[in-house]
């Protein structure tokens, strides 16, 4: 199993350890990333609303070169995954734009006319690789953790693909095989405002501080998600939002695949742990033989 990895810009810088724990975890398990060669930008949401279709082609370069190396695209981010399937999308049913686009990548020695799949790390891993397989790989379980699954507004829509729109699940299913004790999270799908911090910074405060303090409410000892820029928005201005609601939220900020490779033996360091600004509570791990502390 083989996939063109596409990390896009967050996972280069600010999200490095999203980089780091995909890759680590992914040669655990023995799927092949091969990073598309001189990858671009997706162009996330700014170039689209300035002018659709030089956004499609900035995006569908990249589509472009993963059909030359004749593999699907895994991409971790939740915005490169979404602005590259809707890409997908909009050259499946926009005959015209496919062919303006197409002009526009002949420029570069391109064209994209055999549609690659865009998918989701989540999603491979729990679809694609198993539970089961994933299980079989762990030398470890968690002992009980209480995690808050928070999966952000953007990997499981605006169309059904690999879970739920509303109530996802995903992992859910995969934190609770790995012996962790999942808490109710009804805001598991609601937005943390993305780059509204950088432009209406009163309005993502708000909204993060919903999604951290629905997480303490039920419990919660961290937060896991699956996005770089809902990582960023909640881990890194907690102490704004203290202030700003004189509060005192001080909760660990993961990313689902941190938490897959403590469970599969891989160190901390590798998995980017040690860049937390908000460090885990001393996870307890057990394994058939004796019970660790990480």
């Amino acid at each position: 199993m083989e996939f063109a990895y596409y990390p896009g810009c967050s996972l280069e810088n600010t999200g490095k350890p999203y980089d780091m724990s995909i890759r680590e975890v992914f040669k655990s398990l023995g799927v092949g990333l091969r990073e598309i060669e001189d990858w671009n930008c997706c162009g996330a949401t700014m170039y689209m609303s300035v002018d659709k279709i030089v956004g499609f082609a900035v995006s569908a370069r990249n589509l472009a070169l993963a059909q030359n190396m004749g593999l699907d695209i895994c991409a971790p981010c939740s915005s490169c995954y979404t602005t590259l399937r809707k890409t997908n999308r909009h050259m499946e049913w926009n005959l015209h734009s496919r062919k303006l686009i197409n002009e526009s990548l002949k420029a570069a020695n391109l064209s994209y006319e055999k549609m690659v799949e865009v998918r989701h790390p989540l999603d491979i891993l729990v679809n694609d690789v198993g539970i089961d397989k994933i299980l079989s790989a762990c030398p470890y379980e968690f002992d009980g953790l209480r995690i808050a699954p928070y999966y952000g507004c953007m990997i499981v829509r605006p169309v059904f693909d690999f879970d739920d729109l509303d109530d996802p699940m995903t992992m859910n299913t995969l934190f609770s095989a790995l012996g962790a004790e999942v808490v109710d999270y009804p805001d598991k799908v609601r937005c943390c405002g993305g780059m509204l911090m950088t432009t209406f910074e009163e309005v993502a405060l708000n909204l993060n501080n919903h999604l951290l303090q629905c997480a303490e409410d039920n419990g919660a000892e961290l937060i896991a998600t699956t996005c770089p820029l809902c990582q960023m928005n909640l881990e890194s201005y907690q102490s704004q939002i203290n202030r700003k609601f004189n509060l005192n939220h001080h909760i660990p900020i993961v990313y689902f695949s941190q938490i897959v490779g403590l469970a599969l033996g891989i160190s901390p360091a590798k998995l980017g742990m040690n860049t937390l600004l908000i460090q885990l509570p001393n996870l307890k791990l057990k394994s058939k033989a004796s019970r660790v502390a990480v």
